[in-house]
């Protein structure tokens, strides 16, 4: 009994201390995204957002699936040297590509004068491979308090460097400076607080089985990031820099949900799902799935009716071309989080490859519309084809989710209170949102009472479904309906035991 104790401890305090780094981080971000709204040009936010898409997308390859292979694997110890070596390897040749061929990227994604910006922030790469193993490290053990005191030197270096050149001038350059001293931080405190130092060495036989599992994850996550991106890239090269900027703002505001609830389930879902799920109807997801989607429903449902007051109160009227972009996005944020709870599921059953054709269905959806979107309505148009290809992702992912062994019956039952709670409140949040002329007052006021009418309504089964989910890593309480076992993995990878897997690291913070 005392694991499932010692799990159920670990999975508390990380959601306590995950919970208090999402919340004051994106409050944070907040501040700091009203402030360089204010200080940037449209045209400017859609430089830095080129620039940021392609930093991400090769952040994601540089990490090669590594740090998830150190968390899921019991030798743990044995593959650091091999997996430090990798990923310094593999982040140095791409950091090298980039500052070499950072023009021609720029020229091609349409927008030259990111070329020198892009540059510098390619030195976030080999930053943050050098930084691999104390990440894992700090994730395994469920240390969300030291990852919480991690991000916010990296939040406070990154800030102060980003304000000081942003006074002096430096336009979009100083968030390339800003990002590379507060990645250099984060990492040199996450050795600290890990006490160890970077030990590099090599063990061919185990490289085979490290990019075995490493490879169809860092593809997975490389088709994510690039399916966040491509809109971006769309939108400068069909649209231009200034109508991206208005689009990246609308995206950044509209991804809040995902980026607090989801920062918060994935610091403890892979680890906790890699411990409790098994058999062929199993519980688990569809448990952890009802408090998670009540939170992003209702989320995504102020950010959309309330989008109006919201742009004008913190980024001003020359933003408020946003404005039906994030009520569009919203829908789309609100999604992200329910799909990234399942990725995590998945990850935990060894499924890493099938996580990588969930990706590329998810590409095969989106391109085409993206392009038929941004080619007829510019940012309303790439909008409508992210919330079309999000709804089938969800559909694809219920029929994945059933072949992996999940109770999709049960996860289909959770989806739908919220829904259509959604309803009267939305419509409350929206009618006080139209008659109240003050941004503040609208905002405070329709937020207020659109969350006590879906409260009044989910209240009883919400936190009948949080009792649940506080269960989640109590022995015999969850698990599954059937004691047989789940069917072998058979994504390429091999049948490879999965302890506790942790997703990617993602070191780079939006701006708005």
């Amino acid at each position: 009994m005392s694991a499932p104790r010692d799990l159920r401890a670990g999975i508390r305090h990380g959601l306590a201390w995950s919970s208090v780094s999402s919340t004051v981080l994106r409050l944070g971000s907040l501040g700091v995204g009203v402030f360089l709204a204010r200080m940037l040009s449209p045209g400017e936010f859609g430089v830095y957002a080129v620039v940021l898409t392609v930093q991400t997308v090769l952040m994601t390859l540089a990490d090669l699936g590594l740090s998830a292979d150190l968390v899921r694997s019991p030798d743990h110890e044995r593959r650091a040297p091999t997996v430090a070596t990798l990923s310094l390897v593999m982040s140095a040749a791409l950091t090298l590509a980039l500052v070499i061929g950072s023009g021609t990227v720029a020229e091609i994604l349409g927008a030259p004068e990111a070329g020198p910006v892009l540059a510098v922030m390619s030195l976030t790469l080999v930053v943050a491979g050098a930084g691999v193993v104390p990440n894992a490290a700090l994730q395994r053990d469920f240390q969300q308090k030291r990852v919480f005191l991690v991000g916010v030197a990296d939040f406070v270096v990154g800030t102060t460097v980003t304000v000081v050149l942003i006074l002096a001038g430096w336009g979009v350059m100083a968030l390339a400076v800003a990002r590379v001293v507060a990645q250099a931080t984060a990492v040199v405190l996450q050795f600290v607080l890990t006490r160890r130092r970077l030990h590099l060495g090599f063990d061919r036989l185990l490289v085979r089985d490290i990019l075995a599992f490493g490879v169809p994850l860092a593809a997975a996550n490389l088709l994510s990031w690039a399916l966040l991106g491509i809109d971006k890239i769309v939108l400068s090269t069909l649209a231009g820099t200034t109508v991206l900027g208005f689009y990246y703002l609308a995206f950044n505001v509209a991804n809040w949900p995902m980026s607090v609830f989801g920062q918060i389930v994935r610091s403890v879902s892979l680890p906790a799902f890699a411990r409790l799920a098994e058999g062929r109807r199993d519980t688990s997801f569809a448990t952890a799935l009802a408090p998670v989607w009540t939170l992003s429903v209702l989320a995504g449902l102020m950010l959309a009716t309330l989008s109006e007051p919201l742009v004008g109160l913190l980024y001003g009227a020359r933003w408020s071309p946003a404005v039906g972009l994030l009520a569009l996005l919203a829908v789309f944020g609100a999604l992200r989080t329910p799909v990234d709870l399942a990725t995590a599921y998945l990850l935990a059953r060894g499924r890493s490859g099938w996580v990588l054709w969930l990706q590329v269905g998810w590409m095969l959806a989106l391109v085409p519309l993206l392009v038929l979107g941004a080619r007829t309505a510019g940012g309303t148009g790439a909008a409508l084809a992210q919330v079309a290809a999000a709804l089938l992702l969800v559909c694809l992912v219920g029929w994945v989710l059933a072949r992996a062994g999940t109770d999709v019956a049960a996860a289909r039952v959770a989806l739908w209170p919220p829904l259509l709670a959604a309803v009267p409140a939305g419509a409350t949040a929206r009618g006080v949102a139209a008659f109240v002329e003050n941004d503040l007052t609208a905002l405070l006021v329709g937020g207020l009472l659109g969350t006590l009418v879906y409260a009044a309504l989910l209240h009883r089964w919400f936190l009948a479904r949080l009792a649940q989910a506080r269960e989640l890593g109590s022995d015999g309480v969850l698990g599954t309906a059937d004691d047989a076992p789940a069917e072998p993995a058979t994504d390429g990878a091999g049948p490879t035991p999965v302890p506790a897997p942790v997703p990617v690291r993602t070191p780079t913070k939006e701006s708005a």
